[in-house]
């Protein structure tokens, strides 16, 4: 029943918020703009959006190595678009990043290493998307002459010295062990075993600065992709979006997407388009159309996630349930360790 309920409301928030953003911006000015897309704009737009993904998966790949998880490319490829097809398509109470853990630690059988190496991979990625939004604030408020823009520098400052702070905390044996300490009391039993395990899982990161700093670099390297995403969107309908304005939105639209509030993003994604790009004086009908087409984007670049997983189901259910007298032994499955048909 709770889950049912979340996700009713999560339903009930998506329909809100494209009603409210389309009662804000007439509807045939939007469809002006979409009908004036051009296709090969858009189609370099969904081909940059997959290379961001292949560029978050080298991310991953190397602060999984940093924990001596030596995992190939394609399996952490595999893992990466399955979490964004629950994230994108599935309503249930199921986040992407759980479930690309799970994958792992099924792959692995180190769920505790699995679990650190997601949550490390999404505090390097905010870090870096508030690192570029922060830069590209303290340049466009300086150049422009919206005061009003100094706030989202702050924010963007604010929340990087907050995740850095975060992070430090959680690599600090002291900071570690006071938790254990806390954890100890018996009404914190059943939580502490677990949270042993994490602390391990986090040490292994703990002197791997140039695991870190490499991670960091890639993770810019994946705004950059995501940011000429959205600049090629805006292109196809006449470009009214600066690349330095998206510079500077763009990782405030991811954190605020964060948020388990919608279905992947629908609704959440077209109301904040265009109230943050309007402060850039970009048309809010504008701002709504590429919001629509980076909602497309993002759904189309989630389908192989779907064929993934129906496919490592279906080998994990042949691997465990032969019938007939068919037997796995020679096959891709049958070598691999407990999940790795994922």
């Amino acid at each position: 029943m709770r889950d049912r309920a979340i996700t009713f409301l999560k339903v009930f928030v998506s329909i809100f918020l494209v009603i409210l953003a389309f009662s804000k911006v007439p509807f045939s000015q939007v469809a002006t703009q979409l009908a004036s897309a051009n296709l090969l704009y858009f189609l370099v737009a969904l081909a940059l959006y997959f290379l961001a993904i292949v560029v978050n998966g080298v991310k991953w790949q190397i602060l999984l190595r940093a924990q001596d998880m030596r995992v190939p490319f394609p399996a952490v490829l595999q893992f990466l678009f399955i979490g964004f097809f629950f994230n994108n398509f599935l309503p249930a109470n199921v986040g992407g990043d759980v479930m690309r853990g799970y994958g792992l630690a099924r792959y692995t059988d180190r769920t505790a290493d699995a679990a650190v190496s997601v949550i490390v991979d999404r505090i390097i990625g905010l870090m870096a998307y508030m690192s570029s939004a922060a830069v590209a604030a303290l340049i466009f408020v300086r150049i422009s002459d919206r005061p009003e823009w100094r706030r989202m520098e702050w924010v963007a400052v604010a929340m990087l010295l907050v995740l850095g702070m975060g992070f430090a905390a959680m690599l600090s044996r002291r900071f570690r062990s006071f938790i254990s300490s806390v954890l100890s009391f018996r009404w914190f039993a059943p939580v502490a075993p677990i949270w042993e395990k994490m602390s391990d899982a986090f040490n292994a990161y703990r002197f791997q600065y140039r695991a870190l700093i490499a991670a960091f670099g890639v993770g810019l390297i994946g705004i950059l992709c995501t940011t000429l995403v959205n600049w090629s969107l805006s292109l196809s309908m006449g470009g009214l979006m600066p690349l330095g304005v998206i510079f500077l939105v763009n990782p405030l639209i991811a954190l605020v997407l964060m948020l388990p509030i919608s279905i992947g993003g629908l609704g959440v994604t077209q109301a904040i388009y265009p109230f943050l790009y309007s402060l850039a004086g970009v048309p809010a009908d504008h701002a709504l159309a590429v919001s629509l087409m980076m909602q497309l984007i993002v759904f189309l670049g989630s389908l192989p996630g779907a064929f993934l997983w129906a496919r490592g189901e279906y080998a994990r259910r042949r691997t465990e349930n032969p019938s007939n007298g068919e037997t796995v032994g020679g096959s891709a499955t049958a070598d691999a360790p407990k999940g790795r048909s994922l």
